[in-house]
């Protein structure tokens, strides 16, 4: 097996639903990659000695999420030179903006990357693109999954003028602009 190059990382086994879409992104483009539960209140030690050894044992990307306080990406960012991307987890209360609050708001010199509340599969897709800079073969991959998102939506335009026009709406002769 293939040793890992992202470490997928949560304060709790019930952020999986909200990471588990990274570990999807991540295999779909072939990236191999970890997860663990290390809880930056509960675990701190063992949090720090997973920062401090990733960058020793591979790791390239670390994709951290977490809820509430959220305090998990930055810790990891303070003690690791990876990059570090941010998951704001939505909770019952505040729907994650008190973790999107926490991540996103470092102090100069942590910086943590930070994707939307429960923005999984971006983070996923941002660590993608973190490796890609430097592997011209994955970023040929990122660039066909671009071509592919633009299709998608080329097609869906044309199947939805093309349903308006048959029951009588509006559908623009003309092409939109490159937007």
């Amino acid at each position: 097996m293939t040793e890992p190059l992202v470490g997928i990382v949560m304060g709790s086994d019930s952020d999986w639903p909200t990471m588990e879409p990274a570990a999807v992104a991540l295999r779909e483009f072939g990236v191999p990659y970890e997860v663990h539960v290390l809880s930056a209140h509960r675990t701190p030690q063992r949090m720090l000695d997973y920062a401090t050894s990733a960058a020793g044992r591979g790791l390239r990307v670390l994709v951290a999420g977490a809820g509430g306080a959220a305090h998990l990406p930055g810790m990891l960012a303070a003690a690791t030179p990876l990059p570090v991307i941010g998951v704001p987890r939505p909770l019952d209360r505040l729907d994650g903006l008190d973790s999107l609050l926490s991540i996103v708001q470092m102090p100069a010199g942590v910086p943590v990357a930070t994707v939307s509340i429960g923005g999984g599969r971006n983070a996923g897709l941002l660590a993608v693109r973190v490796l890609a800079a430097g592997d011209p073969e994955l970023r040929a991959a990122v660039e066909r999954f671009q071509a592919d998102l633009a299709d998608s939506v080329v097609a869906r335009d044309a199947a939805l003028r093309a349903r308006l026009a048959a029951e009588g709406g509006s559908s623009s002769r003309g092409t939109a602009g490159t937007s």
